[in-house]
């Protein structure tokens, strides 16, 4: 009888542990709720092509969409230079050296503020939709199903069955709504839009509703983006009566709203273009088309991107439960593939806000729901913007990186006007907030916008963009504006008196200040800024190498980085964030730019610099884990990078809790948006690029398979993710946290080396000496001033295996446990 009782028991076992590590069907990567929004923005559901978007809230008797499109910005082509700023400097520079930080600040405020401190991102407005008689429904149901791009509404009232689908498509320009009934004849609906914009309302053709208006004005420059919104209604069965200002339908059997939207946005200069045109020319392309074709069409190109990796941690019967649910009860654990759900969110926004020949993804990405949204949800580039790009090269979303690509290669043209009148100096410059309008001036007040530093940190993605290709034709195409960042910070760094090193002065360490200054954060050398051109000028050195051209330009940034501050360990053990050791322990501030040498760069190893590792661990765990939701995204890739799976997977659970209103508390939305709070989107991408760290990384001279990997994920696979030099894991598998199946695509060809845990078998060597993969060369940094006080510990990183194989452009190879 014991033996029996044994067997059952290890069947259910057996049992139990296929339940965990079945992998999820792609039907099941969908975010699903029991109930509508309502009036909460941030439980609607996000749909978008990357020029136009909608918040779906999935109301029963009154649906609410909220409209929004990438270029309808406040104002107008403009520039915020402040011509006082060179006069000045001098002075500045000298009351820092000299410690008077109150006086600097106080010196550089009308000197180097100016009057226009960005535009604002705005709603276009509401798209309304009234059903009578559905107040009282039963058997709701929503989703956004990531895998298609669809998001779904339906529910039953009076024994009929309503549903909606919708979806902003991706080939076709227009926002797509299929309205159905279970029975004919009952649909009865009204269909109004409504705007805080300046606008016309009107009908046209007897089932279309027309909005015209024009943006909002800011700081004196007038609103001049004019747009123009069609919602045409066609129906099978029914009649349509329109209004004045609005579309009544009565007795139909099914509706579909195409719904288009344009501005007579150009580029950022240039605002001649005809909206109203354009948005009649949208719908004039889709013609004839079926819903069911342009659904076809949508899901096929969306597919093409999203399918490129998929993601496998395991699930449970949590996975059955309304994703608002499974945020409230992810701390408790048991719900792995949530964690696979918000991976996939995030690759499923990206796709959605940033499409090649659109803008960049903004503060919220492409979704917000006021005139004035928190900070203009403009482009924040002291992090915020460039953290939204993180994921865009590990997680096989390359073409997303273009709009910020674009956007850089347009600052580099506005920001030599600020770099001459503002610096008097070559290149480009701009600081730590920009817009549609490109402005590179200074943007709010001394303590967060003097940091002229936004360029310099952009221009690494251009660089990084390269480094996963391989393309020398796409690094010719933006080397000069990579090299343009560089010769502005050759004219304008500035000897130190006490070390004669060169420093970016006025600056600060984003948005934080040391306690000695009392509260300015006006100072010289920061850590921050010192990392930065340390990359920059490695990164143009390399370019200028690999391209041929410019050999003068690439000495003169060699001696310049020699005289950069080395990164300094104080006096507590921890990486200074300033020049001088003026650090506190106690300080929580959400901001750890100091660490930006751990990530996204990779001058901090534990491999190569360990004593740099360890202080910099050491800064980390005094800041604490509690923050902001996109804090708490950088800490996951941090904590990924410091090899910590567990640390790392803590800082996530942070992260998936649920938001609440207090300040920098981070957590997420019922819609799984990241919560600053309030709403920021770079929290949800950092975390994907933090998951994907977790599991491969490439930035130190190899390929490391599952460097951080939680002790809950100790089973799974992940498939697509790609590595620097044209390397892409087709295929990843792991059990008990080791590696049994390994499968790696060239698209370049040459030498690979992987760093794994336990062996592997293949043909493949022991890895000797420096790895000769040009994309694989890692700058030497340089040797840390360490505190006498300071006391370093070891790296603790276990023990690992390199290995080294030969690869030919289009090869896959496959490796074994």
């Amino acid at each position: 009888m014991k033996r029996i009782l044994s067997l059952i028991t290890l069947s259910f076992f057996f049992l139990n542990c296929y339940s965990q590590s079945k992998s999820p069907l792609r039907g099941d990567l969908k975010l699903w709720y029991d109930k509508p929004a309502d009036k909460v923005w941030e439980a609607a559901l996000p749909i978008g092509n990357g020029r136009i978007a909608a918040m779906v809230y999935g109301n029963p008797a009154s649906e609410l969409i909220k409209l929004n499109e990438a270029t309808i910005w406040s104002g107008g082509p403009n520039r915020n230079d402040n011509p006082k700023a060179l006069a000045a400097l001098p002075e500045i520079r000298k009351l820092i050296f000299a410690g008077e930080y109150a006086k600097a600040s106080d010196l550089a405020a009308p000197n180097l503020e100016s009057r226009i401190n960005g535009m604002n991102y705005q709603l276009l407005g509401n798209l309304k939709i009234a059903f009578p008689g559905h107040e009282a429904y039963s058997s709701y149901y929503r989703d956004l199903d990531l895998d298609r791009a669809v998001a779904k509404t339906s529910y039953i009232v009076n024994g009929v069955t309503y549903t909606r689908e919708i979806f902003a498509s991706l080939t076709d320009q227009v926002i797509a709504l299929r309205i159905t009934a279970s029975k004919p004849g009952q649909l009865n609906f009204s269909v109004g839009m409504e705007s805080n914009q300046k606008v016309e309302l009107g009908t046209r053709n007897g089932n279309q509703l027309i909005l015209n208006g024009i943006s909002g004005d800011k700081d004196g420059v007038k609103g001049a983006v004019k747009f123009n919104s069609i919602v045409q209604v066609n129906t099978e069965g029914g009649k349509i009566n329109a209004t004045d200002n609005a579309l009544q339908i009565a007795g139909a059997n099914s509706a579909n709203l195409l719904i288009s939207i344009a501005t007579n946005f150009n580029n950022y200069k240039d605002l001649t273009g005809d909206e109203n045109r354009r948005a009649v020319d949208y719908l004039a392309r889709v013609g004839s088309k079926s819903y069911d074709i342009l659904k076809k069409n949508h899901i096929a190109a969306y597919q093409k991107l999203f399918h490129r990796v998929s993601l496998d941690l395991g699930t449970s019967a949590a996975a059955k439960e309304p994703t608002d649910v499974r945020i409230a009860n992810f701390a408790k654990g048991g719900d792995p593939a949530l964690a696979s759900l918000y991976f996939q969110f995030g690759r499923y926004l990206l796709i959605s806000s940033s499409q090649p020949g659109g803008q960049p993804a903004n503060l919220q990405g492409i979704w917000n729901d006021k005139m004035n949204p928190p900070w203009g949800s403009k482009y924040t580039i002291n992090i915020n913007t460039e953290m939204n790009y993180w994921p865009a090269e590990s997680t096989n979303l390359t073409e997303m990186h273009e709009p910020l690509v674009k956007m850089v290669q347009e600052l580099s043209e506005t920001g030599r006007e600020t770099a001459k009148v503002m610096y008097g100096s070559n290149g480009w410059v701009t600081h730590h907030n920009t817009d549609l309008w490109r402005i590179t001036g200074h943007v709010d007040g001394v303590y967060s916008g003097m940091w002229p530093m936004g360029g310099a940190w952009l221009s690494r993605h251009l660089w990084d963009k390269y480094l996963y290709s391989g393309d020398k034709k796409y690094l010719a195409s933006v080397y000069e504006n990579i090299k343009g960042s560089a010769e502005f910070y050759s004219d304008f760094l500035t000897e130190e008196p006490t070390h004669k090193w060169l420093v970016v002065a006025p600056s600060n360490s984003p948005e934080n200040a040391p306690a000695i200054a009392k509260g300015k954060s006006i100072q010289a050398g920061t850590t921050m800024d010192n990392q930065i051109l340390f990359e920059l000028f490695s990164n143009v050195i390399r370019a200028s190498e690999i391209l041929g051209k410019d050999k003068k330009f690439a000495e003169r940034l060699k001696d310049l980085r020699k005289r950069l501050p080395p990164m300094q360990i104080g006096q507590h053990s921890q990486l200074q964030e300033w020049m001088i050791d003026l650090d506190n322990p106690g300080d929580k501030h959400r901001h750890v730019s100091h660490l930006f040498g751990v990530f996204p760069a990779g001058e901090i190893s534990p491999y190569r610099t360990p004593e740099l590792f360890d202080a910099a661990r050491t800064s980390l765990l005094y800041r604490g884990d509690v923050s902001t939701g996109w804090s708490m995204g950088w800490k996951v890739n941090l904590w990924a990078r410091f090899l910590d799976g567990n640390h790392a997977y803590k800082l996530l659970t942070d992260q998936l809790s649920p938001a609440t209103n207090r300040s920098e508390s981070g957590g997420t939305y019922p819609n799984l948006f990241d919560a600053h709070p309030p709403f920021q989107i770079d929290g949800n991408f950092g975390c994907t690029a933090g998951i994907a760290e977790m599991l491969v990384q490439s930035y130190d001279g190899d390929i490391h398979l599952l460097p951080a990997l939680p002790d809950v994920w100790l089973n799974g696979s992940v498939s697509g993710l790609r590595a620097r030099g044209g390397f892409e894991i087709v295929n990843l598998s792991w059990n008990n946290g080791k590696v049994i199946k390994v499968e790696i695509k060239s698209t370049l060809g040459g030498k690979c080396r992987l760093r794994v845990s336990s062996p592997l078998k293949g043909k493949l060597r022991l890895a000797q000496g420096e790895n000769t993969n040009p994309f694989y060369q890692v700058n030497k940094t340089p040797k840390p001033l360490i505190s006498d006080k300071a006391k370093l510990n070891p790296t603790g990183v276990k023990r690992t295996l390199l290995y080294d194989f030969d690869t030919k452009p289009g090869q896959t190879v496959i490796f074994t446990m």
